[in-house]
Formats: C-alpha cells, sequence, structure tokens
C-alpha cells in the first residue's frame, strides 16, 4: 500500500469565518497520524505548511479577497503535493478553508498528466464552490475554488499546473449540495459537472450515488481526488464548521460515501476542510473528519 503524507494548510483567508486555520492541529489532536498507522500504513506527517495572518494582510480586491496571499499559500501547497505524488505516496491536505484545493487538486492532476492520464475529482460539499469574482456577493475566495479548477475564475489560482483545466467537467462529480447562490446556480447547471444533491441522495440513497459519482469521476481517468468539505455533513454531527447548513449527510451516509471511495480503488488523495474547531463541541468534528479519512483509507466493519 502507498504511503500517506499528512500536510496541514492552516489557511482561513478564503473563508468569511475565522477559525478554520486551526482545522489540522484538531485533526491531529484527534489522533489522525497514530490511526492512520493503525490500519497498517506507513505515515509521515508533514507539519503545516506557512500561511499568512488575516491581520497582516489586506484583502485588495473586494471581489476576491486575499487572492494574492491565497495563491501563494496553493502555489506551496501544489509544490508539496506534487512531491509527494512523485514520491508515490498519497497526500492528506488537512485544512485550512477550500481555496486550498487550487493547489491540492491541481497537483493530483499534474501527476496524472506526468503519465499522459486524466484525473476525476469528487467534490463533496454543502456549496457548489462555482462563484466568481462576476458573480460573488461576498468575495470569498473559498466559494470559487472548483470554479478555478474547471479553468473559471479567479484566474489567479489556475496557473500553478500544465496549461487548461486541471479537471474536465465530464470528471467532475459534486455530492451533497443543497445551498447554491442564484447566479452560482446557472454556472453550475452550465457546466457540465455530474451534480447529486441532498434530494438526489434522499432519492437514490448514498450507496447509489456514491456508485455512481465514483464511476463518472473514475472512468477513463487515473483515479479521483477526494475533495470533501465537512459541511457537507448535518451540524448535527459536524457542528464546528464555518458554514453550516441544515439537511446534510448523515453519520453513515458520509462514512457509506468514504467506504466507496476506498472500495473501489481509485483514490489518488484527499482533502478534509472547512473544521472550525471555535464552533465544535468537544472537538466532535475533528473526530468525524478523522474516522471519515478512515474509511476512505480502507477501515472495515470486518
Amino acid at each position: 500500500m502507498n504511503p500517506i503524507h499528512i500536510i496541514g494548510v492552516p489557511l482561513d483567508l478564503g473563508a468569511g469565518r475565522r477559525g478554520v486555520d486551526m482545522g489540522p492541529s484538531a485533526m491531529r489532536i484527534a489522533g489522525v497520524g497514530e490511526r492512520v498507522s493503525a490500519l497498517g500504513r506507513t505515515v509521515t506527517d508533514r507539519g503545516d505548511l506557512t500561511a499568512p495572518i488575516r491581520e497582516l494582510c489586506s484583502p485588495g480586491d473586494p471581489t476576491r479577497k486575499y487572492i494574492e496571499d491565497i495563491a501563494e499559500v496553493c502555489r506551496n501547497l501544489y509544490d508539496t503535493a506534487l512531491a509527494v505524488h512523485r514520491d508515490g505516496a498519497v497526500p492528506i491536505v488537512l485544512g485550512g478553508d477550500h481555496s486550498l484545493a487550487a493547489g491540492s487538486v491541481v497537483a493530483t492532476a499534474t501527476r496524472a498528466r506526468d503519465d499522459g492520464e486524466r484525473v476525476g475529482l469528487l467534490w463533496v460539499d454543502a456549496h457548489g464552490d462555482m462563484n466568481n469574482p462576476g458573480i460573488s456577493a461576498s468575495g470569498n475566495v473559498h466559494g470559487m475554488a472548483l470554479s478555478s479548477l474547471l479553468g473559471g475564475e479567479p484566474a489567479e489560482l489556475s496557473g500553478f499546473g500544465p496549461a487548461g483545466p486541471a479537471v474536465e467537467a465530464e470528471h467532475t462529480v459534486l455530492v451533497g449540495v443543497r445551498n447554491l447562490d442564484p447566479a452560482e446556480r446557472n454556472l453550475v447547471l452550465e457546466s457540465g459537472i455530474h451534480v447529486y444533491t441532498m434530494k438526489d441522495v434522499d432519492q437514490l440513497g448514498m450507496a447509489r450515488v456514491a456508485q455512481k459519482a465514483l464511476e463518472l469521476a473514475g472512468d477513463g481517468t487515473a483515479g479521483v481526488h477526494v475533495s470533501f468539505d465537512l459541511d457537507v455533513c448535518d451540524p448535527g454531527i459536524a457542528p464546528g464548521v464555518g458554514t453550516p447548513v441544515k439537511g446534510g449527510l448523515s453519520y453513515r451516509e458520509a462514512h457509506l460515501l468514504m467506504e466507496t471511495v476506498a472500495d473501489s480503488g481509485l483514490l489518488r488523495a484527499l482533502d478534509l476542510v472547512e473544521l472550525n474547531p471555535i464552533l465544535d463541541m468537544g472537538n466532535a468534528t475533528a473526530e468525524l473528519g478523522v474516522e471519515l479519512l478512515l474509511s476512505a483509507l480502507g477501515r472495515g466493519i470486518l
């Protein structure tokens, strides 16, 4: 089995609410390294990348706040994660806000392109993250990350790897979405990505959704990058997130999705993002994040 490398990214510049910069520490307190090692995997914790403190930065352009500082962190993550891939290991990125995916996903895509292949993307999130500076009401970049990966704005987040979009719409699947801005909804529909809303999860069941999502992301690709925003889970099991939305995945639905990822053998990298310990209760959301990681890495019931 491939070694696991843990990369912490204490970035909160892309979010509207403070606190997600402490997410990597909370998951380490929850024993992420030791518990992954207990699965029989070789684990290297590469520590945290350097991220600027908001009080020492200028937000700059109000339509894409802190974009230059965020782009620098993403570039550093891109270099770090790509080196992990090229060493034959699996990067597990602990966030931090979801804008970091502009670095991690592009690294996975670049590694696939080394071999003339493409990568699929499973974006598990209550939100679409398909806003851009022209339509975003907040200017918060964590709501624009998927847009940039598909070749859209903000352009500052799309220049790390080879030319062109990091991922293709036909191999991108959004799971668990239930909160889209009106203009963003149109972009999602026009983008050509595959979308399974919470209504779909309710009607089809997570077993079917997970199977179909992985088929779509994995067909004709070198594997799948899973970018998991903990706000996809219902606030009843994941209170410690910056942008909670009622009606999310249950404990078992979230685990079944990650167990199906493990069963597929397609996992190439994983982000766990938007954990906000300030809003958590007894580190419960960090514990959930670690448990979901273990499921994605193959921890089974039997």
